[in-house]
């Protein structure tokens, strides 16, 4: 089992925090695009129209990331890997330019903490009181309210790219629910792995990953979630999954970790100081991925995760 420590992050002052647990009942998950190459011209021509287009009156961030709180999701959309959707604790951001300039977007004052992909069109966001559906690629949000959960605190979500109709859903302080309905109702999966769990995958073979801030490990069930395993120690806060290659799995956290055969064995790929929040494939090019510390910089790798370069500088850069 590869083992992987983080530093406590000293009171930051200035500094931006990372994901903070709440005591009112920590990046991601995963991007999961369909395999159909309809599809994802579908989904790549609504999220390039939601990025290029921007009223002149929308405040602007240029040369750093956006000046808002909790860095919680990622997504890098599926016409280019230039254009990213950062989710914060303040709602979305967009970047057409690699990270260079950000512009504030939808779900303004909400904590998107998850951003997934079910299937062509339909993008769900789920954070702290957060539930919303989008059918147009995030140009229209819905909130959905299902039956069966404790409460809207969901730190960690994710969909099964098997069955778009299987979603996971970790409640801060209750345990992982499953829905098999499209989220109109869930069911209680574990008591043991869901309280606080922040980052969540699901993987093609039935593989699903959960980061547990409370245990301080990275889990791994191979039944559905009913049995968990150990396969890395660490504050783990964002997972992705490779578009291309379903067995090639980011972790981030104390850096950024990498997996070649679907979470069982990693290898760390960088170690980051200020520590590591969400993390993201980019569709369109699966060899590209970006990864947004807690210092507020943004790395990106253009070789499969294997190594890093900070593309954006952070507050102390």
């Amino acid at each position: 089992m590869a083992t992987a420590t983080t530093k406590r992050r000293k009171s930051p002052g200035s500094r931006p925090q990372g994901p903070r647990k709440r005591t009112d009942p920590p990046s991601r998950p995963a991007w999961l695009i369909p395999a159909a190459a309809l599809a994802v011209l579908a989904v790549a021509a609504g999220l390039l129209a939601l990025l290029v287009t921007r009223p002149d009156s929308e405040p602007r961030s240029t040369g750093r990331l956006p000046q808002t709180s909790d860095y919680h999701s990622l997504l890098v959309a599926p016409a280019s890997s230039d254009d990213i959707v950062l989710g914060t604790h303040d709602g979305l951001y967009r970047s057409g330019d690699g990270g260079t300039t950000w512009t504030k977007a939808e779900l303004d004052g909400q904590d998107a903490m998850n951003l997934a992909q079910p299937d062509a069109g339909t993008v769900w966001a789920a954070g702290h009181d957060v539930l919303a559906k989008s059918r147009d690629g995030g140009g229209s949000w819905q909130d959905v309210r299902p039956s069966g959960l404790p409460s809207l605190d969901v730190h960690g979500f994710t969909v099964d790219p098997r069955d778009p109709k299987r979603l996971y859903a970790a409640i801060a302080g209750r345990g992982l629910y499953r829905s098999s309905d499209g989220g109109q109702s869930f069911s209680l999966l574990s008591r043991t792995v869901g309280p606080g769990v922040m980052a969540l995958a699901a993987l093609r073979d039935g593989t699903l990953l959960a980061g547990d801030m409370e245990r301080q490990v990275l889990a791994a069930s191979s039944n559905g979630g009913r049995e968990w395993t150990g396969v890395a120690q660490g504050s783990f806060m964002g997972l992705a999954v490779n578009p291309a290659r379903p067995r090639l799995v980011l972790a981030s956290g104390p850096g950024v970790l990498r997996s070649e055969d679907g979470g069982r064995t990693w290898t760390q790929a960088v170690s980051i100081e200020a520590g590591a929040g969400p993390v993201a494939w980019s569709p369109r090019d699966p060899g590209v991925a970006y990864v947004v510390a807690f210092d507020r910089s943004l790395w990106r790798s253009d070789d499969f995760g294997a190594t890093w370069a900070v593309v954006v500088p952070g507050e102390q850069s």
